[in-house]
């Protein structure tokens, strides 16, 4: 059964978070097919970006983190390319207001539901108590 992986998750698997140890245990333990939308190659990217214009990690930090990500897109992750009916289905998640949803984490949700994923591994609050109303089941580190 595939569990979809969100970029939070991701990031904090090879940078130094507050989850990264029981995530690396995670990973390292499962045996689930992992599948994440190619958006979060973009989402990865801004992330490692974004800390290191803030002075959290150096260049050489960004770089390593970048060829381990990538490893684990060749390896063990399937990349799933939206398409235009899953940016709509993206578009009405977004819709209503009460979800607290952004329209990346929307994204995210419509596409694991396109993929018939039914567990989801993500560090977001908001983005878990959606996929918990979608009836999906969260990874517990």
């Amino acid at each position: 059964m595939p569990c979809y992986v969100d970029t939070s998750a991701l990031v904090a698997l090879f940078m130094n978070e507050e989850h990264s140890e029981a995530l690396g245990r995670w990973y390292a333990r499962s045996k689930s097919q992992l599948i994440a939308s190619t958006w979060c190659v973009t989402e990865f990217a801004s992330a490692l970006a974004i800390k290191q214009r803030t002075g959290q990690i150096s260049e050489d930090e960004a770089r390593l983190a970048w060829q381990s990500f990538e490893r684990l897109c060749a390896n063990d992750l399937s990349l799933l390319p939206p398409s235009p009916a899953t940016f709509h289905h993206a578009a009405l998640l977004t819709l209503d207001a009460q979800s607290g949803l952004r329209a990346g984490d929307a994204l995210h949700l419509a596409c694991a539901l396109e993929a018939k994923a039914r567990t989801m591994l993500t560090l977001d609050e908001v983005f878990a108590k959606n996929a918990k109303r979608l009836k999906m089941t969260l990874v517990k580190l």
